[in-house]
């Protein structure tokens, strides 16, 4: 299998995005995952407002300006996703979601390749049985990925990015390519430049993931 075509794979949703009151309805997306998606920036500070899942709603408000949408953050700092995948079903279905995206490449170097496909899988499993539309994300890179790094950990966040990356083709679901966004940012820029801290994106960070998400939401 492959992973979804991104022109059709939200066709039915973005039908909806784009319906005028009173025959829309309210669109739900959920973003699961670690400290990313939750707003961390420099920790402690959290900027939710400057995190993907806000610039997210924020562009698909500018896209569908007749849409009612609800992002809804279930992200919790420092957690991987086997603490991800024990909640999933009371934290994340319980809303309901039309899409769920999924964000904890970061911290499941932790836990091993074998562990985390096993909930990884458990995750996409229960949302596609719930009858949400997946969106995985590859993580976003940090020090790790720099150039000047000397440490023999820099392939972990690579190899857990390439599961991902499996995972959504052998389920036939969508794809947030971040750590391949910021690579190619870095092939004219700097890490740096898109960095807040060690481990977390900075607003421009951010933006790069947005728009990985919002390329899946074809305006017809």
């Amino acid at each position: 299998m492959s992973i979804a075509e991104r022109s059709s794979y939200l066709s039915e949703i973005t039908e909806v995005l784009q319906t005028h009151w009173p025959e829309n309805r309210a669109i739900n997306i959920v973003c699961h995952g670690h400290s990313v998606p939750a707003g961390y920036f420099a920790t402690p500070m959290v900027d939710s407002l400057n995190a993907y899942p806000h610039l997210l709603h924020a562009g698909l408000k500018h896209r569908f300006p007749f849409a009612v949408i609800n992002v809804i953050v279930t992200a919790i700092g420092g957690e991987n996703c086997e603490s991800g995948a024990a909640r999933f079903e009371k934290d994340v279905l319980c809303h309901r979601p039309d899409i769920i995206t999924i964000d904890y490449g970061l911290n499941d170097r932790g836990i091993g390749l074998e562990r985390a496909c096993a909930s990884w899988s458990h995750m996409i499993g229960a949302g596609l049985a719930s009858g949400a539309k997946m969106v995985l994300l590859t993580p976003t890179a940090d020090v790790t990925q720099s150039p000047a790094y000397e440490g023999d950990d820099a392939g972990l966040l690579v190899a857990h990015a390439d599961q991902i990356r499996r995972l959504a083709a052998d389920h036939a679901i969508g794809l947030g390519d971040s750590l391949r966004a910021f690579r190619d940012y870095c092939d004219t820029g700097d890490l740096s430049d898109i960095l807040s801290w060690i481990n977390h994106p900075n607003r421009a960070g951010h933006e790069l993931v947005a728009r990985e998400l919002l390329r899946w939401f074809c305006a017809g």
